[in-house]
């Protein structure tokens, strides 16, 4: 009896070693699947959050178009219109054209004025003296007072023009100065 008691002990300790070694195995494969399942969970849930985060854009981008809709049909709209008045343009075009044909026959040559452009010389040629007295000269005053002259003569011409204010500040400056070296 002693030797089978020990038989069942020996086979009993194999056994149970051999079940240790299966279990720690079965531990190991289980402890990998489970990884595996939090990876895969992890991952899934970043591609959720992406997925979340590209509908709330999607959400955002489809309330600003639905917000232009009313500007859309404005614009709409005004082609329309702007559409109408080409026509209209196009026919009062064709009509005035068809008249406009009928007295050319008619029409006598209008003789051009060449003062404007007598006029827009004689500028010219002032500040070209301008220039002149300048590289020769180093008194302001005689050029802040052709620089006054030019205003005026433009102002005539122009009847107004952005340039006049800066000429002005210019002539100013220059009129503070001792010399023009200053």
């Amino acid at each position: 009896m002693g030797d089978t008691d020990d038989l069942d002990k020996e086979d009993t300790i194999k056994f149970i070693k051999e079940a240790d070694e299966k279990i720690d195995k079965f531990a190991s494969i289980l402890e990998k699947f489970g990884l595996d399942i939090i990876t895969k969970m992890g991952q899934t849930n970043l591609k959720i959050n992406v997925l979340t985060d590209k509908i709330d854009e999607l959400s955002k981008a489809t309330l600003d178009i639905k917000s232009l809709t009313p500007q859309l049909t404005n614009v709409i709209e005004n082609q329309k219109i702007l559409e109408e008045e080409l026509d209209l343009i196009r026919s009062l075009i064709q009509r005035s054209d068809i008249s406009f044909h009928s007295k050319e026959a008619n029409s006598e040559t209008v003789e051009r004025d060449t003062s404007a452009t007598d006029k827009k010389e004689a500028i010219i040629e002032q500040f070209n003296t301008l220039v002149s007295y300048i590289a020769e000269n180093d008194d302001p005053q005689p050029a802040v007072e052709s620089l006054r002259n030019i205003k005026e003569d433009i102002f005539v011409f122009t009847g107004g023009h952005r340039i006049l204010y800066e000429i002005g500040q210019f002539a100013s400056k220059l009129n503070g100065f001792e010399t023009l070296a200053d």
